[in-house]
């Protein structure tokens, strides 16, 4: 059988670094390698790497217009206005929301959060959001996670006496909104170092130089220069801003933000908070996820283990498990129960509210899979789809909430740039478009902007909306725009390798434990996948099919000299190589390592990418 996907090995790092920085840590070049492809090349530059502290994030006063949004809240305060904290309605928006809602919260009360409703209101700052801000004696709004395009809605605000500030992380159109402060990073005119922040992420750099200006000292500041009145306060000032990055870490997670730098390090201090202190909001909705607390036994039996659940979350649990249920609140009900549930102080309340929110997940998961068996029986039925480098679905009775996850299922299914689309108004229709690594979908609606009403996004996912007349004539341009700039060879989907391993002699132990260090795993940190060559089914246990279609099997190296090392294997939708692995046929394999716990047992275990057979 001949594989699918392209396998390519990444060569994008100069050998000698590799070898200067192997030699400077003492780790052997495989290791050397994968720091070298993260762009670490210094023994300062891995410390850093692999001890993320608060130390290292960034002075939130280089951002555009902070000063400016500090002052105006403090204005704000001093006054006795009221405030309204707004963002949208999915992951990053809500725990944006929470985050400064709580912060702020805590000591002024004439404050209000509101979230849009997708169905009526769509994404971004909207008309009915300000007039219910104006009709309630609103002042100034806090926009997070969106509002970078919204010229005309803050021209309007204004109008009616509101100032707004900007807190975003998305590209800027042609214009720039008359606010009082735009924070951005993504604006050209921004110094802020580090461009890649979530909207929760601006959210808690917004607290943080809140803090920073009350307390009179800064987390750049150097200990060593600070008397110890400020030391004490530096160090009571970080564990303020600590119990808000879990919020940070999720919005990370769910938004697909690059792991590296600051987000790295805002990540790594979330995840430990979520695993020592999680949030009543995130303990109850970890329970739908079956991740339980550990018991008094576990307790007893570990007193040295601090942390709170019986085995460790990761970036992954916040996808799989925590995401989707927040984002069905937005995507079928209201998004407002995902904020109250994130907010909650007790374990009652949320375990309610987790309750209704996962009702809404199942509810979510249904349409979801109606509609995107649909979708596929529609794109294999037709000639027309096989022909085109894009596709383009537009289907009414389609749920406004799962057509984002529709087109990313296609995108998986068939590997071309998507945009799935459902009605809106009888002349308006809305969609979202989906995309993967090596094509711009933001810019190919970019060049079909005269055809929209609306879009905005990131490089690999965007909504759309578009009048009822338009869509064919966009449909016939984006397609065209697809061919025009889409590579060849990116119409195929590949696997990216890391690097090139003797099986048996470098997958050990200690391997293993360096790599662990290497987590929060996500985008441009992914799971280092390796490749290895002259393989073959240990033959016991015998190989079998678990699960829908899933190969587990174990295997070992036929290389010379090696020891012969058996390791477990795991293949997702690999059932098709069943007999081939059976039978004793060689292969190589790229696969990445991990850990697999089962009845209190913990081993190193191959998760099998794909496979290539000797005779392909």
């Amino acid at each position: 059988m001949m594989k699918s996907k392209r396998w390519i090995i990444r060569k994008d790092y100069d050998i000698k670094v590799v070898e200067r920085l192997a030699e400077s840590l003492g780790v052997d070049k495989i290791i050397a390698t994968l720091l070298v492809e993260r762009g670490i090349t210094s023994f300062d530059e891995a410390r850093c790497f692999f001890r993320p502290s608060l130390d290292q994030i960034h002075n939130p006063f280089l951002m555009k217009d902070m000063d400016r949004a500090i002052r105006r809240i403090d204005e704000a305060i001093s006054r006795g206005e009221r405030i309204m904290i707004y963002g949208d309605y999915d992951v990053d928006g809500t725990s944006a929301v929470a985050l400064l809602y709580s912060y702020l919260g805590a000591f002024y009360s004439n404050i209000d959060f509101y979230i849009p409703d997708r169905d009526t209101e769509g994404s971004g700052i909207s008309y009915q959001g300000i007039n219910t801000a104006h009709e309630s004696g609103v002042k100034l709004m806090i926009a997070l996670d969106c509002g970078i395009n919204a010229v005309e809605q803050v021209d309007y605000a204004a109008e009616r006496g509101i100032d707004f500030i900007i807190g975003d992380h998305h590209l800027l159109g042609n214009e720039l909104p008359r606010a009082v402060a735009v924070l951005d990073p993504k604006r050209p005119d921004c110094p802020y170092p580090y461009k890649e922040l979530s909207g929760c992420g601006i959210s808690f750099k917004i607290v943080e130089a809140h803090l920073e200006s009350r307390l009179g000292v800064r987390l750049c500041d150097d200990p060593a220069t600070l008397n110890s009145e400020n030391r004490h306060l530096r160090e009571q000032m970080k564990l303020r801003l600590l119990k808000y990055l879990d919020l940070v870490a999720l919005s990370i997670a769910s938004d697909l933000v690059p792991i590296m730098g600051e987000n790295r390090v805002l990540a790594h201090y979330g995840l430990r908070v979520i695993n020592t202190r999680p949030r009543p909001g995130i303990e109850a909705i970890l329970g739908y996820g079956h991740v339980e607390r550990k018991s008094e036994k576990d307790k007893r039996d570990n007193p040295a283990d601090t942390t709170y659940f019986r085995r460790e979350l990761t970036v992954s649990d916040l996808i799989f498990l925590i995401g989707p249920r927040l984002n069905a609140a937005g995507r079928l009900h209201s998004a407002y129960d995902s904020v109250r549930l994130l907010l909650c102080d007790n374990l009652v309340d949320a375990r309610r509210l987790a309750t209704e929110i996962d009702s809404y997940n199942q509810d979510r998961k249904q349409k979801d899979t109606e509609a995107t068996e649909t979708a596929k029986k529609r794109v294999e039925a037709s000639p027309y789809f096989k022909e085109r480098h894009s596709i383009v679905l537009f289907d009414e009775t389609w749920h406004k909430g799962v057509v984002g996850i529709v087109a990313s299922r296609l995108v998986e299914a068939y590997y071309k740039p998507t945009i799935v689309f459902t009605r809106s108004t009888d002349d308006i229709i809305v969609g979202s478009a989906r995309s993967f690594k090596d094509f711009d979908i933001h810019s190919a609606l970019e060049r079909c902007a005269d055809l929209l009403e609306h879009f905005g996004g990131h490089r690999c996912a965007a909504g759309v909306t578009i009048r009822a007349e338009k869509l064919e004539a966009f449909i016939e341009r984006f397609e065209q725009v697809v061919i025009e700039t889409m590579p060849e060879e990116s119409a195929t989907p590949y696997i990216e390798i890391d690097a090139e391993v003797n099986f048996s002699e470098q997958l050990t132990p200690k391997f293993m434990r360096i790599l662990k260090q290497f987590a929060p795993f996500g985008p441009e940190n992914n799971i280092p996948v390796f490749l290895s060559h002259n393989l073959v089914d240990y033959g016991t246990p015998p190989p079998r099919i678990v699960g829908r279609n899933h190969l587990r099997f174990s295997v070992i190296s036929l290389e010379e000299g090696s020891k012969h090392a058996v390791f477990p294997a795991i293949g997702f939708n690999l059932g098709e190589y069943y007999g081939r692995i059976q039978n004793g046929e060689h292969f190589s394999m790229c696969y990445m390592l991990e850990e697999n716990h089962w009845n209190g047992h913990t081993e190193m275990q191959l998760r099998v990418k794909d496979l290539s057979f000797d005779d392909e």
